[in-house]
This record gives structure tokens, sequence and C-alpha cells, in this order.
């Protein structure tokens, strides 16, 4: 293709196009009539000799070449608003930019309240989404634009990926207020559980995959040990909503522990085995490291975070 006499026009409306699938909506997004976009449409056709899209009903449905242009053209496009806004001229009072967070449901109670408090103040305009945490596609979901911002414990990431520590957590035991295997045994909230009535209580586990084991068996199997798990949660706020109404226990980060503890009526306890702390990171592709808006909500997010390594800022009085 000779790049000197293709219109780049062209490539906005093929942006719309993927995006919106329909004629009359891209036109909406480039300020353009049905008519031109259609127009336009059939000029990118000759001019990358590919059909683009067929329709389907009501839709415009891309063809495998158009799918395979339109991450790499939605890239060129960020870098160019990157490149063109320059470091100083994001006014986060006037955004209404639209961020998606992944993250665990820890964060749905240790970082979205105080999140929407300050949005609500510096910048109501901007919509944030937490979506579910699937820890091992995070790369997928980064890579696809299906999330700007990964939480998760620090790991190997590729090379594309930008990170930036963000909190601590340490882990300790749950169990509903009363529980009566750990009061016959002597067992006070706040200290450590025998490991061999840790091992035999029945365990809940936090795990989005529904995996038996998790954070503390590796640690118990090095001792020779493993514990009874006889369930297993997608969310944490149910693996500590199921403690309180049962004799079960668990094994949960401390700040969310103590977070829950005074409102579900659990106690706390230190688990037999080292577990933690795990050192949890933000994760983000690096087309988006220079973009202003998205530099601004890291900076909130990340100042947010920091805070759960001051026990200051989260421990409450625990039974």
């Amino acid at each position: 293709m000779n790049l000197l006499a293709f219109d780049l026009n062209l490539l906005r409306v093929l942006d719309a196009l993927l995006q919106e699938q329909s004629t009359v909506k891209a036109g909406e997004r480039v300020g353009l009539s049905q008519p031109a976009v259609s127009a336009a449409l059939a000029r990118l056709r000759h001019a990358l000799g590919d059909p683009l899209f067929v329709r389907q009903g009501q839709r415009l449905v891309p063809t495998d070449y158009a799918r395979e242009l339109e991450l790499p053209l939605r890239r060129i496009f960020d870098d160019l608003v990157s490149l063109l806004s320059g470091p100083h001229r994001f006014d986060p009072a006037a955004s209404t930019q639209h961020f998606k967070i992944s993250g665990s449901d820890f964060y749905s109670e240790l970082l979205m309240p105080q999140l929407a408090e300050t949005l609500s103040r510096l910048a109501p305009g901007m919509q944030v989404q937490q979506v579910d945490l699937v820890p091992d596609n995070y790369v997928n979901t980064l890579e696809d634009r299906e999330i700007d911002l990964a939480i998760i414990p620090k790991t190997e990431y590729p090379p594309w990926v930008e990170s930036t520590p963000v909190h601590r957590s340490n882990f300790v035991m749950i169990a509903r207020n009363g529980h009566q295997r750990l009061q016959r045994a002597g067992i006070e909230p706040g200290t450590v559980v025998p490991i061999d009535l840790f091992c035999d209580l029945g365990h809940v586990v936090f795990s989005p995959e529904g995996n038996l084991r998790a954070m503390g068996d590796a640690a118990l199997a090095r001792l020779g040990r493993e514990r009874r798990v006889v369930m297993t949660m997608p969310v944490m706020g149910g693996v500590a909503t199921a403690i309180a109404a049962s004799d079960l226990v668990a094994i949960m980060p401390e700040q969310l522990a103590r977070k829950l503890a005074p409102r579900l009526g659990l106690s706390i306890y230190v688990p037999p085995m080292p577990v933690g702390p795990v050192q949890i990171c933000m994760l983000w592709h690096k087309r988006s490291t220079s973009n202003p808006a998205h530099r601004w909500l890291r900076g909130i997010v990340s100042g947010i975070l920091s805070r759960l390594d001051d026990p200051g800022t989260w421990a409450q009085a625990a039974p």
C-alpha cells in the first residue's frame, strides 16, 4: 500500500465501526452522517482488499482480518492521544473517561468506597467499574483492553506489563464468635491455633476457580500436614459470611478480616504456620503508562491502597 495516497481519516471510521458495529452509531462517534460512513467503508474495502464487515441482522460483524486490525489500531490511537495531550493537560474535574479495575472483592471493601469518595470530589464525571479478577487470565484482559488496571499478588509479568507495589497482606484465621471447639480447647482470639486442631477444623477456601488448595497450603505441606477443606467460594465476602453462620473457619487477609469482624461477629486467630506477607501489585499495559488520565487514576488507587500497610488506618477492635 502507498501510505502517502491513503486517507488516514478512514482509520478513524474503521475504529468506530469496530467498536460500534453500526454505520449509524459509528457516524455519531466520529461526527459523520450514515451515508458518509458507508462511503468511507467502501473506500476502506477497496484500499485494504477485504470486505472488513458482513451484515448479520442489524449488526456489522467484523471479518477475521478486521478483527486482527482492531487492537493495533486502538493502540495507535491511544498513543496519539497520549502524545498530543501532554503531561499537564488532564483536568479530573472535567473528565468523563471510563476505566475498569480488576481485583477480588477484597477491594470492594477496602478500595472502592474510598475511591468513590475521592472521585465524587475530584472527578465526578469519571466512570470506574470493578470487575471480577481471574488471576490466570489477567494478561489477556489487559491485552484485549477488557480492563485498565489489575490488582494481584506479585508474580512474573510479560515485558509489556508495567507494575508497581501497592500494599502487603498478612493472613489470619477467622472463626465465628463463640466457636465451640476453639473455646473448649482454651484458644483465645489473637493467639496461635494448634496445628492439630487447625487441620481438623472444617475450612472454607477462597478460590474463584474452585481450587481446593490455596493460601497457606504450601506452608502446611512443608510441615507434612494438610487441612480439611469442606467448601470453596469465589468471593471473600461470601467466605466471611459462611464462617459467621457456621463452625467452619478460613484464612483471610488481615485487613479484610478486621474490617468485617465487628460487622459479622468474627474472631481472629493466628494460623499455626507462616502465611504471608504477600506483596500485592497494580498492573497495567505499557501503552497506558503515559496516558494522563490513566496516570492520575493510578496515583489515586495507589495512594488509597498504600495506606493498608498502616494498621492504624484499617484495624478495628475485633473479638
